[in-house]
């Protein structure tokens, strides 16, 4: 009934004004209302309804991309106002959704061909303002807006919110009329650098690592700041603007635990609302009581109605069982699903170096005995005491050069990086040795362990080297013992390295510059904007949380993996070694020896060991990357002398470097950013790690280490002596000495709740060859160019079907019986254990 009077109404007025014989231009608007998200925010719902009633609806304004204003600067001719029509009489869903608005706008042909637009949200509250299209421009037929950005009222916003079309087109290629739209956008999302950043500004800026440490509730909190110093190089990360703390002018402030979530990030960076709902557990878990069989428990009392005043109504209920049921029952982790043994053999431990959680740190052994790179005139000698009497026996009759010159031998070798740490994080409760695993490649393919070598710094200073010693293979009897608790000692530390470097640094971490640098230096027009934005998504979000929760002082890394209080500060200085260009998988591969470069190989290289599941498999996806990047930079770049002159992109590629990696600016390894192949590559390498290289070490956490005696983070003892009751222990009860000297169980429910969430897909995931808007660019040639990359994902999907049901590979699948699937692209929601994400979001 509304909705036909308010029809009658603009009939009637049209009829008196005349404005109903003037060409019309019909178009949809696609957007997202807030209280679809926030159930406890129904006034938002009301009063925007209540705001239309006296005409302050949501208005749309037509820029043309063909016609300047003299009068405006020669910015583009703007068109009158129109608004969204039946705002009050559409129907929001009650689930999360979008809705479609029409709106009619006259065409003006002064503005002849529009390239953006103006929207100005009158209401009361923001909403997600997905797409317009507009149906029959005279002359020029459909135009298509992508926008996928929050819109706040006006009043918040010091200009105007505008949104180009989907072309794309280099800063020298740009309409006359949008050349000063395009800039001033870019500015916008800059900021000036000053003040409190509120949730609805646009603002990307840089910041230290200044936010670790919480020197404000007690001094045994304070972390010194990553970033910027001599002493702590550290990538940049997105600036907060929260002021500093109250004892250290250095450090900045930090939110209230249950307000995690409102962390500054970039409105539009900030997770959707089926990612809030499910990675608000990662808050909720260090306020719950848990029990390993009961599950968590939401406490009665003030913390359960704080809850309730914070958190959506839906979102609660998700959250707060009324079942009388527990949260969080964990699944049984793929590890231990057909086998519940099989994880204790030499074979799976070894394997799980080429086709596990952590396959990026093996190498192959070009010197023996091994050697460390640490500074003698500091750390003394710190070379490996592992001797060829200690493995001489297990080389299939070969002998060490042989072995050596065969390319037989490799190494797991967590030592350098750990022992000038180690006095000080066996201080902690935290009891622990820095290992070096030596391994041997059999004719059948897998590798068996042959030695690991367990060392400890000198009681009477590092000058002194280190006090090491080696243990061999044994099955049975308490030597069998002691070789099991030797193997989990290699793999705490293997344990911490993934998840501080290979996990957090080296894909978290880095790639958060590249957001920032991408989103204030090159436009959404920008070809190169374009491409790497898919992989960016919700990157800054899942940092910014982590900041807050998992890798802060006393948050939930530094309680569960063994590094504690030192991890971050030990992360930093393994980025002083960090290599952009070796992030590259082939160079990565020729670095650590595991492959070749040979012209006549697939993809150029010749793996040393050929059923190497992740290189394989890996090589295959950053192969079909690469080409996808080439037919796309190709198209737009004709010539290097373009790329020399896209000032957005030398723009973007200074900032980079000096800001964004600020610490390693000087660096002689840069990229120079004259070529086409040198964009080709950087963009491979950006798009590499935030998608296939972060998948591979992510989301198998779960199935991998949801059991923690499979890859404990933390051992509480060190080795028993002979003579010893904690040896007699292990004599008699050797189950018991196992479970006492590995993580504990109040560390184990911690750490595997939050492994287990962030082994999961969010039913609303982007995968690798997919994009969430179809229309993301007008040019025909790149779309077509990204089809052919998706038909090839999927091509490969089959390859590695095909190769983990070929029994000639056996370390694809190993006694656990668990097929290596993190390079498979695609994924159905939830705990899988494959599928490739576009970004970095979880």
């Amino acid at each position: 009934m509304l909705h036909s009077i308010i029809e009658m109404l603009h009939s009637i007025i049209g009829a008196i004004t005349g404005e109903n014989d003037r060409k019309k231009i019909r178009g949809t608007v696609v957007l997202m209302k807030k209280n679809v998200l926030d159930f406890n925010d129904l006034s938002a719902s009301v009063l925007d309804r209540v705001h239309e009633l006296v005409g302050q609806g949501v208005s749309l304004q037509l820029f043309s991309a063909v016609h300047a204003d003299p009068s405006n600067g020669l910015q583009g001719k703007v068109g009158k106002p129109a608004f969204l029509e039946d705002w009050i009489t559409t129907i929001t869903p009650l689930t999360a959704g979008e809705s479609a608005f029409k709106v009619t706008l006259d065409y003006d042909e002064e503005v002849g061909q529009p390239g953006a637009f103006i929207i100005r949200n009158n209401h009361q509250s923001e909403f997600y303002l997905r797409t317009l299209t507009l149906e029959d421009v005279p002359g020029h037929g459909r135009t298509h807006f992508v926008c996928n950005s929050w819109v706040y009222p006006a009043d918040k916003y010091n200009t105007d919110r505008v949104f180009f079309t989907n072309q794309t087109c280099l800063p020298s290629e740009t309409p006359g009329p949008l050349c000063r739209y395009r800039e001033r956008e870019l500015v916008n999302l800059r900021g000036d650098g000053t003040g409190e950043l509120k949730e609805w500004d646009r603002v990307y800026d840089y910041a230290y690592y200044n936010d670790l440490g919480n020197p404000d509730r007690d001094p045994k909190y304070a972390r010194p700041v990553l970033g910027g110093s001599v002493e702590y190089h550290y990538p940049r990360r997105g600036r907060t603007s929260r002021p500093p703390s109250e004892t250290d002018p250095n450090s900045e402030g930090r939110l209230p635990l249950l307000m995690s979530l409102n962390i500054y990030v970039p409105r539009d960076e900030r997770f959707g609302h089926i990612k809030i709902l499910r990675l608000f557990v990662t808050v909720l878990p260090m306020s719950l009581t848990f029990d390993l069989y009961e599950g968590f428990k939401v406490p009665d009392g003030p913390l359960l109605d704080k809850i309730k005043e914070n958190i959506p109504l839906e979102m609660l209920k998700e959250l707060v069982r009324t079942d009388g049921e527990g949260l969080f029952k964990f699944p049984t982790p793929q590890v231990i699903k057909e086998d519940k043994s099989a994880w204790r053999t030499d074979k799976e431990f070894a394997r799980e170096m080429l086709a596990g959680l952590n396959p990026v740190v093996i190498r192959r052994l070009e010197e023996f005995p091994p050697e460390s790179k640490l500074d003698p005139e500091v750390y003394g000698n710190q070379n490996s005491s592992i001797t060829i009497e200690h493995i001489e026996n297990h080389l299939d009759a070969l002998t060490i050069n042989k072995a050596l010159e065969k390319k037989r031998l490799f190494i797991l070798d967590h030592h350098d990086t750990l022992m000038p740490y180690l006095r000080r994080i066996n201080t902690t409760s935290t009891k622990t040795y820095a290992s070096r695993t030596v391994l041997f490649l059999k004719d059948d393919g897998t590798l068996k362990p042959l030695a690991i070598e367990l060392s400890l710094p000198h009681p009477d200073g590092d000058k002194f080297g280190a006090v090491s010693k080696v243990y061999t293979p044994a099955e049975h009897g308490v030597e069998g013992s002691i070789w099991q608790l030797a193997k989990a000692y290699a793999a705490v530390n293997d344990s911490g390295h993934h998840q501080l470097l290979s996990h957090w640094l080296n894909t978290h971490a880095v790639i958060e510059p590249f957001v920032i640098a991408t989103n204030r230096q090159l436009s959404v027009l920008h070809p190169i904007n374009k491409l790497l934005d898919p992989h960016f998504r919700d990157t800054m979000n899942i940092n910014a949380l982590a900041r807050q929760i998992l890798i802060n002082a006393g948050g939930v890394v530094e309680s569960t993996v063994y590094p504690s209080k030192y991890a971050m500060e030990m992360s930093s200085v393994v980025y002083k070694n960090w290599v952009f260009t070796e992030q590259a998988l082939p160079a990565d591969l020729i670095n650590r020896g595991m492959a070749e470069k040979d012209s006549d190989a697939p993809h150029g290289l010749r793996l040393v060991l050929d059923d190497y599941p992740y290189a394989v498999d890996g090589l295959e996806i950053w192969s079909a990357i690469e080409t996808w990047v080439e037919d796309y930079c190709s198209f737009y770049y004709k010539t290097d002398e373009m790329v020399e002159k896209d000032s957005e992109l030398q723009s973007w590629w200074k900032e980079l470097r000096e800001e964004g990696h600020g610490d390693k600016k000087d660096e002689p390894w840069w990229p120079k950013m004259h070529t086409v192949k040198e964009l080709i590559d950087t963009c491979t390498i950006i798009i590499w790690v935030a998608s296939a290289l972060h998948a591979a070490v992510n989301f198998g956490q779960y199935p991998y280490a949801g059991f923690l005696p499979n890859r404990p983070t933390i051992s509480r003892r060190f080795m028993p002596e002979e003579g010893t009751p904690e040896y007699e222990e292990l004599k008699s009860n050797p189950e018991k000495a196992f479970l006492k000297t590995i993580t504990a169980q109040v560390q184990t429910l911690l750490g595997i709740s939050l492994i287990e969430i962030l082994s999961r897909h969010s039913s609303d995931e982007v995968y690798l060859g997919q994009r969430d808007t179809p229309e993301w660019t007008l040019d025909a040639t790149p779309l077509k160019a990204f089809e052919k990359f998706g038909r090839k994902l999927v091509d490969i999907e089959e390859n590695i079907i095909k190769r983990n049901g070929d029994e000639r590979f056996k370390n694809r699948v190993g006694p656990v019986n668990m097929p290596y699937t993190l390079l498979y692209p695609t994924s159905e929601g939830g705990l899988t254990g494959k599928g490739i994400p576009n970004s970095v979001s979880i």
